[in-house]
């Protein structure tokens, strides 16, 4: 395994870091003061966002996570690595470069398994940044860790399907751009468990899709992206709006996934990289019992420590990448399955210690660790939770055994 970069490569890893540096990190706290100008968090996207992703757009730094397509900048998962790394440094840098969740996964799907008109209607907007998506698969009354549980009924009546259901974590929903969802639901519950299930697209001004409510996250609502809530009434969308085929939902589902949690495991590593930037910068400003804190034992074991963690998870996530790259997803499930348990751990630890460094500072807004903490909890569930890639990591391990 090789894991150096090509010259194109370094050349964008610098141009990404430098653009983060100079245009992200210092307007993270205008995109948030602008928020809370709005009449309301939900019904208008902070200017400065557009400007900075017209700006990204102009330097070549746009739509960099598809690999082997005619979209996207032509990179492949492990060169992607280091740019998505460097986004899961600020909470808001994904969006700039038009590589945000749901929407990579969206597009992924659509240039995957999407029509021709699909892609004209819906691919190209999403690609120029024009309009966001959201991912209706999770539902409150069922444990949806396991995909053949959802319940959501997609029923084909004459040349149209009507929808029926509830799902909530329906991540940017809430964003006044969001104008279609991918919603996953039964349309055979007599099939075999795993071809059950379809997907379709629903635009979400259809008569019947109301938006409940929208769920923070540790009191963060995520604004104006946000988590949704949503019911679909009696919905009706046109046949040619299925994606693939009827049954295939659960195989774009794992098709979907593999890429983005390892897209979440990139950015995680950022996440902890900027954490133990924060701690070390911090600790050497700041004096307790008559020495600098970075002076202190316990401060260089944590700072060892977190360095350690993260060179170890990136050297797996790279591998996953490097895998997915050279064999395909598929083959690659149990390193991703390994990854995605071990990036959110990591993390949270790091991050946990840079917030302990830094005291009071350290919850409070004016440092983004307390977010980035929270994000990381999340994804300790969103993608399929620990257990359920424990199961399959240790499934996959006792099979070489048989």
């Amino acid at each position: 395994m090789d894991f150096s970069y090509s010259p194109k490569v370094k050349e964008l890893e610098n141009k990404v870091k430098t653009f983060i540096e100079t245009n992200i990190y210092p307007n993270e706290s205008l995109y948030e003061q602008q928020l809370n100008e709005a009449a309301s968090r939900w019904s208008e996207v902070p200017p400065i966002m557009e400007e900075l992703k017209q700006q990204a757009r102009q330097e070549g730094l746009w739509n960099l996570f598809l690999p082997e397509s005619e979209y996207g900048a032509g990179l492949t998962n492990i060169e992607y690595a280091p740019l998505c790394e460097l986004m899961g440094r600020s909470m808001m840098a994904p969006e700039v470069f038009n590589c945000n969740a749901p929407d990579t996964g969206n597009m992924e799907v659509l240039v995957r398994y999407g029509t021709e008109t699909q892609k004209e209607t819906w691919l190209k907007p999403l690609l120029k940044g024009e309009i966001r998506s959201c991912f209706s698969m999770t539902e409150p009354d069922v444990a949806s860790s396991d995909a053949t549980n959802i319940e959501a009924s997609i029923e084909k009546d004459g040349d149209e399907y009507i929808i029926n259901g509830r799902k909530w974590w329906s991540s940017g929903a809430g964003d006044p751009r969001c104008k279609v969802a991918i919603v996953m639901g039964k349309s055979d519950p007599d099939a075999d468990r795993h071809e059950q299930q379809s997907m379709i697209l629903v635009p979400l001004d259809s008569p019947g899709v109301k938006i409940e409510r929208m769920l923070p996250v540790f009191g963060y609502d995520h604004a104006p992206h946000g988590h949704g809530e949503i019911t679909y009434n009696n919905v009706r969308v046109p046949a040619d709006h299925m994606l693939w085929d009827e049954g295939k939902g659960f195989a774009i589902a794992q098709g979907r996934l593999g890429p983005g949690r390892i897209h979440h495991c990139m950015r995680l590593i950022g996440a902890a990289e900027r954490a133990l930037e924060e701690l070390c910068k911090r600790v050497q400003n700041r004096s307790a019992f008559g020495k600098p804190l970075s002076s202190q034992g316990v401060i260089r074991e944590w700072i060892a420590d977190s360095r350690i963690e993260i060179e170890q998870a990136r050297l797996l996530t790279l591998k996953a990448a490097y895998m997915m790259d050279t064999v395909g997803n598929k083959m690659a499930k149990s390193e991703i399955a390994m990854i995605k348990v071990v990036a959110p751990s990591m993390a949270l630890k790091v991050i946990d210690r840079a917030i302990q460094g830094l005291g009071a500072a350290g919850v409070s807004e004016d440092f983004p660790l307390a977010a980035l903490w929270a994000n990381a909890r999340t994804l300790r569930l969103a993608d399929g939770p620990d257990e359920v890639h424990r199961a399959q990591v240790g499934k996959l391990e006792l099979k070489k055994y048989q």
